[in-house]
């Protein structure tokens, strides 16, 4: 057997997992019990070794919460859809992976809602599982999620409660820049069709407008018809339009999590296009989203010597 099959059998332990549940349920039960949290946004076991999202009210559900590769939901989604209620109800406890985080730290520098209204549990964590995964014997290079693969904040910093410790991980293919290096191999025209064939699969569910933290306007100017900026059927130019203003919209903003390209019935490569952004705002302004709390992105200030040259 050669070295890189031995590497990529390799599975990752699942006693940290465990660790940072048993964490998680403690701290979780001490914030609801003492009143220090008016509820704990976390997982709890789904059916068939899944995981759902859930909310913890009580002490006595503070028992049902887990972490698990199975925890593949980006949760910041929910400080979003309930952001009125947050500030009704008092504190509420998160629990955040890494890239969870960096969503996070993105909507609070957009005054989504204020750092000191969440309560931000930490866990380390090792990596979730791929679509369509759920509930495997153990976690390998085989079920990782690509993206885990290449994550630089597998142990979340600046949160208040750190669940857990990251056990080794080992070496693994970074499928995802292999990826983007063969589309920056590409031309022009053959990115562009490779893009069109992409795009002409949608069928414009907007699942990954859905589950993404960043699409948090009540109304979607994509959804108007009066004036109608882009089509709503899922047309080739209409699709195009779509998917190439929402990757501009989350230009500097989008978190790395992936949860886009995971809901996508129709496995559209969406992540691959969002690193793309997100290399090329890295490029000009070394400027990664989410690593800490910013006000304004590169995207959205403006100053007086910025470089105009492009302007012809």
């Amino acid at each position: 057997m050669k070295d890189n099959e031995v590497k990529s059998s390799t599975a990752i332990d699942p006693a940290a997992y465990a660790a940072a549940t048993t964490a998680l349920r403690a701290e979780a039960l001490r914030l609801l019990a003492a009143g220090a949290a008016a509820a704990v946004v976390g997982y709890r076991a789904g059916r068939r070794g899944s995981a759902q999202p859930f909310v913890a009210t009580t002490p006595e559900q503070a028992a049902e919460l887990i972490f698990t590769p199975a925890c593949v939901n980006n949760l910041a989604l929910y400080l979003t859809k309930a952001k009125k209620e947050v500030s009704r109800r008092g504190k509420l406890a998160i629990v955040a992976k890494g890239c969870d985080l960096r969503a996070i730290f993105g909507l609070i520098g957009e005054s989504q809602f204020k750092r000191e209204d969440v309560i931000l549990l930490g866990v380390a964590c090792a990596g979730v599982y791929r679509a369509g995964i759920s509930g495997a014997p153990s976690l390998t290079e085989a079920t990782l999620a690509s993206k885990c693969k290449e994550c630089t904040v597998h142990v979340p910093t600046g949160v208040d409660f750190l669940a857990g410790s990251l056990p080794e991980i080992p070496p693994m293919a970074a499928e995802e820049a292999a990826a983007l290096a063969r589309l920056e191999a590409m031309t022009r025209q053959e990115r562009w069709a490779f893009w069109k064939e992409q795009f002409s699969r949608c069928v414009r569910c907007l699942a990954c407008r859905q589950v993404c933290p960043f699409c948090f306007c009540e109304q979607c100017l994509c959804d108007r018809n009066r004036p109608q900026a882009v089509e709503s059927t899922p047309r080739p130019a209409g699709n195009m339009s779509w998917h190439i203003v929402r990757a501009m919209h989350l230009a500097g903003r989008c978190a790395g999590c992936a949860e886009c390209e995971r809901v996508c019935p129709m496995d559209i490569p969406l992540n691959l296009l969002n690193r793309k952004m997100a290399q090329e705002l890295k490029t000009l302004y070394g400027q990664e989203a989410g690593l800490e709390v910013q006000e304004k992105g590169p995207l959205t200030s403006y100053h007086e010597k910025d470089d105009e040259s492009f302007i012809k």
